[in-house]
């Protein structure tokens, strides 16, 4: 009897995600997102986890239809046509090896403190390697390894939650109270609503990584209960912890005083005298990006699966067996040059960076329109799941709201030039896209002929065609025989009335 494979439950669908979500990109790059949008950054919080929770609903009614390796990709194919998904797929994949060569980097920047004498590019690639490597163990393995790891940085914010509480209302002995701080003096909204829109596109980024759940819909157990959960569970474990984080930080420092090279929990902490603080959260920081590099990389395995199947990528990718290994370690091998180029050219690096995100928002965009065409060609998904409430406004605001954070990234500096480099990388995406369909049909139709015969291997257009044409002619064909036979039933019967006439 063959063995059933256990599948990922909501909760380890739930705990890859935020371990996807929780990376670098919050540790670190949220000082960036606070220092432009000061107290509102908590307005910029609600509203992008608001948008999360649109693109997770859509995906999650998209997926529960039909889950699929490829998630987003093979809907936008489906419902938007196949250069689409070939787009998304590839500029997704494209983006998130980007963003992950970046975190390889800053977790060797973190181990370097306590090993000055290794170089960066060594601790990258080994990093890069073992992650890679660990995802060859499978899905399961892989659920519980970052789902142990997403606990660690996800205790680590609620400990830093809990001592800002301490220090804001002085409930311990011999601490006094903080009371709102540094809010006495701030402005509410110092950059305006520029300062906002700038801050919503890095706080999107902090967000990003929640599409795992969709491209690990098909390792789940029963897709359809266990999407809808983890989706739940995600939304309202990500949306809680940010703004409860952002609501205690904000009393503990000023937000002018932020910069990217050091954490907000740390600063704030050191401010009051925890200096401890920093070597602890450097351990939780190198936790939050091995285990988002692990989810990510799991992720990228399956999307290359999902582009071999739809005929979008080589086929030496292609992998028949449950774990995708040529998929992750061709994503293992593009994170290394992707490593290796930001190394060499320091400059190139923040434009291979801000693509990246550009990718994601993108990919967030497209999400958003297949699941506006998928409603209005199929109404309620099977079954009668329709989780998006308000559609199709909250659809449209959803997708409308992705357009405006792209439109929005020259407000944050060195941001331009992502914006620049994403619509180029789509162009060409879109093009070499355009050449292989040409040279498809150019194949078909300039097949090499021998005499009279086709010589292929696999049917094409011609012969396709020239089956269709036999199968009509044959189809013709029986229906005239059955009515010759009623023409001569109706003759004979006209005779023997003509017969019984004279003899009477």
């Amino acid at each position: 009897m063959e063995k059933k494979r256990k599948g990922l439950s909501a909760w380890q669908l739930t705990l890859m995600a935020l371990g996807s979500v929780i990376g670098g990109s919050f540790f670190l790059g949220s000082s960036v997102a606070i220092h432009a949008a000061g107290p509102s950054i908590l307005l910029s919080y609600i509203l992008a986890g608001g948008l999360v929770y649109l693109i997770l609903y859509a995906l999650s009614e998209m997926t529960v239809a039909n889950p699929t390796t490829g998630s987003f990709s093979t809907f936008a194919a489906r419902e938007l046509g196949e250069g689409t998904g070939f787009v998304v797929g590839w500029l997704y994949w494209t983006g998130t090896v980007l963003s992950m060569s970046s975190e390889a980097t800053a977790i060797s920047i973190l181990i370097r403190e306590w090993f000055p004498n290794v170089s960066i590019g060594l601790l990258g690639s080994s990093i890069i390697i073992g992650v890679t490597l660990l995802n060859l163990l499978g899905a399961d393995k892989i659920g519980k390894l970052a789902g142990g790891l997403s606990g660690i940085k996800i205790f680590a914010i609620i400990f830093f939650i809990i001592t800002a509480i301490v220090l804001i209302l002085g409930v311990l002995p011999g601490i006094s109270a903080i009371g709102v701080g540094e809010l006495r003096t701030e402005p509410i909204m110092p950059g305006g609503i520029k300062g906002i829109a700038g801050s919503m596109l890095l706080v999107i980024f902090a967000y990003a990584g929640f599409e795992i759940i969709g491209l690990a819909a098909t390792e789940a157990e029963n897709p359809r209960d266990t999407i809808p959960k983890a989706i739940r569970y995600t939304v309202f474990s990500l949306v809680g912890l940010y703004i409860l984080y952002a609501a205690v930080l904000l009393p503990l420092i000023p937000t002018a005083t932020l910069n990217e090279n050091i954490s907000p929990m740390v600063a704030s902490l050191e401010r009051w005298g925890i200096g401890w603080a920093g070597r602890a959260i450097n351990i939780v920081l190198i936790s939050a990006i091995l285990s988002a590099m692990l989810a990510c990389i799991f992720g990228l395995g399956r999307m290359i699966r999902s582009l071999c199947d739809e005929g979008h990528a080589p086929n030496v990718l292609r992998d028949k067996s449950d774990v995708p290994n040529r998929g992750i370690l061709f994503s293992g091998f593009a994170m290394l040059v992707g490593l290796g180029f930001g190394l060499l050219f320091p400059r190139v690096y923040l434009v291979l960076i801000t693509t990246g995100g550009f990718a994601l928002i993108f990919t967030y965009a497209v999400i958003m329109a297949s699941h506006i065409r998928f409603r209005k060609r199929n109404g309620c998904p099977p079954a009668g799941i329709c989780q998006m409430r308000g559609y199709p406004y909250t659809s449209w605001i959803a997708l409308i709201s992705m357009i405006i954070v792209l439109v929005s990234m020259p407000f944050i500096p060195g941001q331009g030039v992502g914006l620049v480099a994403g619509i180029v990388m789509v162009v060409l995406y879109a093009s070499i896209y355009y050449v292989m369909r040409l040279s498809t049909r150019s194949k078909a139709l300039n097949t090499p002929r021998k005499g009279n015969l086709i010589m292929t291997k696999q049917p094409n257009l011609l012969t396709e065609f020239s089956e269709e044409m036999n199968l009509k002619e044959k189809s013709t064909q029986y229906p005239r025989k059955s009515q010759l036979k009623k023409d001569n039933y109706d003759m004979f019967e006209e005779e023997e009335r003509e017969r019984e006439h004279y003899d009477g």
